[in-house]
């Protein structure tokens, strides 16, 4: 990821701006567009009638022409509602795969400035860290024993250890060293 700031993100440039002007897509006119669209029902029909009679089935031409012409239709009518076609972007970030795993590592990097702030910080570690640590015990004691620390808290205690939960029940206290937080971690992944 750039460091560029919105500047980067928008697209703008240092140089002056250089505006592409939109590629008019050029309609063919109608009567060539029937005629084209003749021309595919007529082929299709008879693809699909020369399949029945390789395959000694006997249908009536009319009925075939309609199923083929109605497909047409169907297909013309869905292609006037589809939504327009996305823009590329630019570099392959048009990618689904790419923005997902962009937005994956932006939140991660968050989650990583956080906890490093938390360290040194302790109004950030309260404000947080803790929660988040509480949130996830309070579901991994609901999940695996049917209880959060606030529906049974002394059975919560004893689930999650006397260290782990003097963690979670002092907001006040100051941030933990990375071993520390490591140990709660698994004795809350131990639920």
């Amino acid at each position: 990821m750039s460091e560029g700031g919105l500047d980067g993100l928008f697209g703008a440039t240092a140089g002056p701006a250089q505006e592409k002007s939109p590629r008019i897509r050029r309609r063919r006119s109608p009567i060539v567009r029937v005629v084209g669209n003749l021309i595919l029902v007529a082929a299709a029909t008879v693809v699909v009638v020369a399949g029945l009679r390789a395959a000694s089935v006997e249908a009536p031409l009319l009925l075939v022409i309609a199923l083929v012409a109605g497909l047409r239709l169907v297909t013309i009518a869905a292609a006037a509602v589809r939504p327009p076609k996305q823009p590329k972007s630019r570099a392959g970030a048009g990618d689904a795969a790419a923005r997902t795993a962009d937005s994956l590592r932006a939140t991660v990097r968050r989650w990583e400035r956080s906890l490093d702030k938390a360290h040194s910080d302790s109004d950030t570690y309260a404000r947080n860290v803790l929660p988040v640590l509480g949130e996830l015990a309070d579901e991994r004691l609901r999940l695996r024993h049917g209880l959060t620390r606030t529906s049974d808290p002394r059975r919560a205690r004893e689930l999650l250890g006397e260290q782990a939960w003097a963690v979670l029940a002092d907001p006040g206290r100051h941030g933990l060293k990375t071993r520390d937080l490591e140990t709660y971690v698994q004795a809350m992944e131990r639920l």
